[in-house]
């Protein structure tokens, strides 16, 4: 409870104070988004207007929000959203927040698809092939919302064993116009969807991959936070990619690409299951901005 008169430059103040004594990472973005949520500005009316008395009931508003986010509540399933390539996403806690990382699959599956990803074909000005993807795991939506966006002429499926979490990915859909390309079901992995053999160009996923026994290093916003089912890959971690893989090699087209993000430690056994299968050529690695390999891609031989 706040109850003394206070102004956006002193409330910011007071804010990232209570954070820091509560051990809260990014302090500063985290008190600055709390108060754009809670007072329905951006950034620049923020630091454009600091003598701005803020009253009662926003302070209130602020300060209950800043104390759940000093309880280990992330930043994102208080305010409701999360950017991922250049689109907001609602989160809830019915889904994993969105990663920067997780970009890196969009960027190898544009990559990996090449001329196909264009749509119109540029030697013959013919429109190009329409395009088959699917996203497994889709939680937030936001893998299978960026590549509709980037690819006017693919048509979707994302599946997610959560019900809760497709529903959030729908309404993310919806948001950016795209319901029409994406088809969402519920589903273990692409286990029952209605699909035939050899029907996808590409698939995409960010499994489940933190080992159980690794919960406990885990900081204590994803574990308590954040759903165990898009976390956890088993006692391992890597269990989940090689259903994954296996279900992949029936449903890519040949040359069909699939690209998966990685989990700490984990590219050795995913490339292996991968080498350890003819059916699958091209494989690489890609590696994110701390050097820690994060996408394993390979192509349907």
């Amino acid at each position: 409870m706040h109850t003394t008169a206070i102004d956006v430059r002193a409330a910011l103040k007071e804010a990232i104070a209570r954070l820091r004594a509560a051990r809260v990472p990014s302090q500063t973005l985290a008190a600055e988004l709390l108060l754009m949520h809670a007072l329905g500005r951006d950034r620049t009316w923020l630091y454009t207007n600091p003598e701005q008395a803020l009253d009662a009931s926003a302070a209130e508003t602020y300060f209950a929000l800043i104390a759940r986010r000093a309880a280990g509540e992330p930043t994102q399933y208080l305010t409701g959203k999360q950017e991922f390539w250049g689109l907001e996403f609602e989160v809830t806690p019915a889904v994993l927040i969105p990663r920067p990382e997780t970009e890196h699959v969009i960027e190898v599956a544009l990559e990996r698809l090449g001329e196909r990803g264009i749509q119109i074909n540029m030697k013959t000005g013919a429109p190009s092939p329409a395009l088959r993807i699917a996203d497994v795991g889709t939680g937030s939506g936001c893998l299978a919302v960026a590549l509709a966006h980037e690819l006017p002429h693919a048509k979707i499926l994302a599946t997610d064993i959560s019900a809760a979490a497709i529903e959030v990915a729908r309404r993310n859909a919806a948001r950016h116009h795209l319901s029409g390309r994406i088809q969402f079901i519920p589903a273990n992995l692409l286990e029952n969807a209605p699909v035939s053999p050899l029907s996808f160009d590409l698939i995409v996923s960010n499994p489940p991959y933190i080992a159980r026994e690794e919960a406990a290093s885990l900081p204590a916003e994803v574990r308590d936070h954040e759903p165990h089912a898009a976390l956890f890959g088993g006692r391992t971690g890597t269990e989940t990619y090689a259903e994954l893989i296996r279900q992949a090699g029936e449903l890519l087209r040949p040359a069909g690409v699939l690209v998966l993000e990685l989990g700490y430690n984990s590219a050795d056994a995913v490339r292996k299951i991968l080498q350890a299968e003819r059916r699958w050529a091209n494989i690489s690695l890609t590696n994110d901005l701390a050097g820690i390999p994060r996408v394993i891609a390979a192509e349907r031989a």
